[in-house]
């Protein structure tokens, strides 16, 4: 084997220390906390309730739940994610592992591995707890050993290439492709996509329309190919995909689990395309039968007599001789879903699922892929032809929770590489949407300068009256150096906190608004975004915020979020309150400057960012921001404000 691809040996190396990492993180939060503080951390619903039982999918039960306290408390549970259902009375009783195939604010829907529930459920005090992913790690691990071992296959072949072994080979196209409403480099990012034989990659910075570019290229795919696989490690990304080519008339099968509940996304699901399909009818009625069976073998409790456990045992006998019945018409009813679609998206490790497991594909495409795992990029590549990426390697990296696989490689994209490939990535180079004082910065870091704000949006203001001072600035640093705002670190959690500059950034919020609303511009409602890459000033700010009285008719509007929460996103007005302040010159997370660039380029109008000069400008990047700053008259101390 080529000395090159000895990366992937590491890899899986590197994917075991991540592995055992996680494990141990889940552990020790298990081990070391109690009900409550689990509760609190998300991982944990107790007390729950069953609200409703019925067969799902294959013989399997599925259960509806309801946590009855806490509600509304955020929590780490979402779509495909599994989880146990516990019981608090009985100790010893064997939890029941499931998927959570449907996710609300106090809701879950859990598809159980089993077709009956145990006795314990009647006895309340039922809780349910999050499980340790194993699925994905093992999927990954699965996925290298197959790209490592292979050998004269088509995935030998595409492996070499992405490794840089081989060259890639693109058709000539004589035609150039001119899609409407799309721009140059657009249509050349779709000629790119269509002429590859083996990858090709749509590098789209903030704002430039990539999953438009992304779905126009799927669109023209689809042309010369029945069925295409569409993949995003992010579920939200999956979502708005699905979305957006439905729209477009094109038939999405959404495998997995939603995390945006919108109609389109919906319809497109498995479930939904099952329930609206001819013959589900005649499938409800199977099941309901098959119910009817397994509630009256329920009726004989396991103490009774031998006759009544004989009669438990022919209930039981008829429910499963109708199920199978059942699920000869269910399949029948999956596969022509399968056949039907022109577009089958999921996740990666769905793609590797039970449903999917003889399916093989011409064309993949995989959004936001420099935020996969290369391993987790190669789940759906070892069933396809070629590989179609898009993404950008300057905006949020792959979450790596060892700081010696991250270190030793594991946090380096497919992706990243394969951008450095000569040829094989078209870049968009119009943003449509910030003004460009805001578009700048990021552009001279990131993109050396090939970036270009379109003119709707080049100089976008929220007044262009020269007196609304605060309306009439797309960007304002507000320097907080020399006040005696310092940082807190909470103990518990580890995160900081700056109150005083939380405080400073209210107080700009509503000089903000006050002068928005004096022109009467209440109809024309505006919508902010307020960052802080510490979860500690997010919670501050969410709770200050909520309390204020002025400010409590605008919560609509107002998102408050760490930077990961804003990936995607756009915004009228922006404020990012960078928190560190401190003798040491510490800066911490801030020194992930590629999480920087999300939080700086959200804005479309106005971004105010507030920090301290003093703490920030030993590191290049931000010396050289607050230059930036200097330079375009968006430079402002806090005593300004402090009056």
């Amino acid at each position: 084997m080529h000395q090159k691809t000895e990366r992937l040996i590491q890899l899986k190396k590197l994917l075991k220390i991540e592995r055992d990492e996680d494990f141990n993180q889940y552990q020790q939060s298990f081990a070391r906390n109690n009900i409550n503080y689990r509760k609190e951390n998300g991982v944990t619903w107790y007390p729950i309730i069953i609200t409703h039982t019925e067969i799902g999918l294959g013989e399997y039960i599925a259960i509806d739940i309801e946590r009855t306290t806490n509600l509304n408390e955020a929590h780490q549970f979402s779509g495909g994610k599994l989880a146990a259902l516990f019981s608090n009375t009985h100790q010893d009783a064997e939890p029941i592992n499931g998927t959570i195939k449907v996710i609300h604010p106090n809701k879950i829907r859990l598809s159980l591995t089993i077709d009956e529930l145990p006795d314990w459920c009647d006895d309340g005090k039922l809780g349910i707890n999050l499980l340790f992913d194993e699925a994905s790690y093992r999927e990954m691990d699965f996925a290298l050993d197959k790209v490592i071992n292979a050998s004269h296959s088509r995935l030998a072949e595409l492996r070499d290439v992405l490794y840089e072994i081989k060259s890639p080979n693109f058709e000539k196209i004589d035609e150039p492709i001119q899609i409407n409403g799309l721009n140059a480099s657009q249509n050349e990012a779709v000629q790119k996509i269509i002429a590859a034989h083996d990858i090709a990659i749509i590098h789209g910075p903030p704002g430039t329309g990539k999953t438009t570019t992304l779905v126009k290229a799927i669109i023209e795919t689809l042309k010369t190919e029945k069925q295409v696989l569409v993949c995003s490690s992010s579920n939200t990304a999956v979502d708005l995909l699905t979305e957006k080519l439905h729209r477009e008339g094109v038939n999405v099968l959404r495998l997995g689990n939603p995390a945006r509940i919108s109609e389109e996304v919906l319809s497109n699901t498995l479930d939904a395309k099952i329930a609206a399909h001819q013959s589900f009818k005649d499938l409800k009625n199977y099941r309901k039968t098959a119910e009817e069976y397994f509630r009256m073998a329920g009726k004989y409790k396991r103490t009774f007599g031998r006759e009544e456990r004989e009669q438990r045992q022919l209930f039981y006998q008829e429910a499963k001789k109708i199920l199978k019945e059942a699920n000869v018409l269910e399949n029948y009813i999956l596969s022509e879903q399968f056949d039907k679609a022109q577009v089958i998206a999921c996740t990666p490790v769905v793609s590797a699922g039970r449903l999917m497991r003889d399916k093989e594909f011409t064309t993949l495409f995989i959004d936001e892929a420099a935020q996969a795992l290369e391993p987790m990029s190669w789940i759906p590549i070892t069933r396809s032809q070629r590989v179609i990426f898009a993404g950008d390697h300057f905006q949020l990296p792959p979450t790596v929770k060892s700081k010696k696989a991250e270190k030793e490689g594991l946090a380096e994209t497919l992706f990243e590489r394969c951008v450095q490939i000569k040829n094989v990535a078209v870049m968009l180079n119009v943003q449509y949407r910030m003004h460009e004082y805001i578009m700048n910065f990021s552009n001279q870091k990131f993109y050396k300068e090939n970036l270009k704000a379109d003119e709707t949006v080049k100089n976008a203001l929220l007044s262009f009256d020269t007196d609304e001072v605060l309306l009439n600035k797309p960007f304002e640093f507000v320097d907080t150096a020399g006040c005696g705002y310092t940082e807190i670190t909470n103990p518990e959690s580890l995160s900081i906190s700056n109150p005083e500059e939380a405080h400073l950034l209210i107080k700009h919020l509503k000089l903000l608004l006050e002068q928005y609303l004096q022109k009467n511009r209440s109809e024309n409602k505006i919508n902010m975004g307020i960052i802080s890459p510490y979860k500690e000033q997010v919670q501050y700010l969410t709770t200050k915020i909520n309390e204020d009285e002025e400010l409590k008719m605008y919560l609509p509007q107002i998102a408050i979020k760490t930077v990961d929460g804003f990936q995607g996103q756009e915004k009228d007005v922006i404020y990012i309150s960078l928190v560190r302040s401190n003798e040491n010159k510490e800066i911490g997370f801030l020194n992930d400057i590629r999480r920087m660039n999300v939080a700086l380029t959200r804005a479309k109008k106005k971004l105010v960012i507030m920090g301290d000069s003093a703490t920030l400008s030993n590191h290049t990047f931000y010396k050289d921001f607050l230059d930036y700053a200097e330079s375009i008259g968006a430079y402002q101390s806090a005593w300004e404000f402090l009056y």
